[in-house]
Parts: C-alpha cells; structure tokens; sequence
C-alpha cells in the first residue's frame, strides 16, 4: 500500500497531480515533469536529512496513485499532507494509506502528534478527515497553531491525531471488532 519514494514512479504521479480537481492542494506542486522529478529528488533528500516523511500510495496491483507526507517535522509532530489522483478518488484508498502511514510515524519512527491542515473549501478533504475515528478536529484545543495557519484569514480548519488517539483506536479495533454478521444486519 506504501512504498519509499522513488524517482521510477515520477510519470505516473505527475499525470495525477496535474489534474485540476487535484493540483490546487499538492502542497509540493510542479508544473512540468522534470520539475516534478527535481521536486521528487529534493524530497527523497529531505527524507534523508531527517527534514520530513513521505511515501508514495499504490493501488491493489502496486501502481503508484498519490503521495502522503509528513512536513515541518519539529518536537516530535508534523503536518500531514495527501493527495490522491482523481481515478482513486472515492475507491477507499484513503483510510488504509492514512492508517499505514500513522502505524509507521507513531511505532517506526517515535512522531507523537500528526496535524492535517485542510482548507475551508476543500470538503472532500474534510470529510475524509472526519470519518477517521481517531481524528479530532484541533481549531479550538490548538488555537495557537490555529491562528498562526489563518493570519490572514480563516483558510484552514486544523486536525489532529495522536499517538495515544491512534493507538487506544487500535486497541479498541482488536478488542470489539465488527463481525461480518453484524455487517449484514439491516
């Protein structure tokens, strides 16, 4: 479902990415595929560096649709950012990418807290965010991060999970989980 970034699959992303329904929230956006490469190169450095997190997403048969991130890493916590192409919109790849990457961010590699800031107009995004159990709408408990993202206005609602979020979800997860005889009850 995730892999390390690599410069094979620049086509692929690039197609996706340019797709106006999702280019206006890449937060790394390329405007040509050699830019799109460089940007990747400067990415797979940064990861190096220890400057930020990113993987790309595959589909059920191992082909690249979209990148998810973890940017501004500082105090052990960051900023999320995802996107998806437009083909995998809806297809619930989503949820799955998200959960991966957190299981990796909280027990691989020590992040503590994970914000996602969403733009007001971007309700795909919102209510995917809001769907995720474990995802806590943060503008109000974290309203110094808040109104440092919308000084000139209000342009992001903030998200948050937390370690302890995630795993008290997982935990739950293992200990009630949905029978598929419950599933089918109407």
């Amino acid at each position: 479902m995730l892999k390390k970034r690599d410069l094979n699959d620049c086509h692929a992303l690039f197609e996706l990415m340019t797709h106006p329904e999702v280019f206006p929230f890449v937060r790394q956006k390329a405007f040509s595929y050699d830019e799109y490469v460089f940007v990747t190169k400067q990415v797979i450095e940064a990861e190096e560096r220890g400057e930020l997190i990113s993987r790309t997403i595959l589909d059920d048969w191992g082909t690249p649709i979209g990148t998810i991130n973890l940017f501004d890493i500082q105090d052990l916590a960051g900023f999320l950012g995802t996107w998806l192409g437009k083909p995998f919109h809806g297809k619930g790849y989503n949820e799955p990418a998200k959960d991966a990457f957190f299981q990796e961010l909280f027990f691989d590699k020590n992040i503590e807290t994970v914000y996602m800031r969403i733009r007001k107009e971007n309700t795909r995004s919102i209510k995917a965010a809001e769907k995720i159990p474990y995802v806590v709408k943060a503008n109000e408990t974290r309203s110094g991060i808040y109104h440092q993202l919308n000084l000139n206005g209000p342009i992001f609602d903030l998200y948050e999970v937390s370690k302890d979020q995630y795993q008290f979800h997982q935990r739950r997860e293992i200990a009630h989980p949905i029978k598929e005889s419950q599933l089918l009850e109407a």
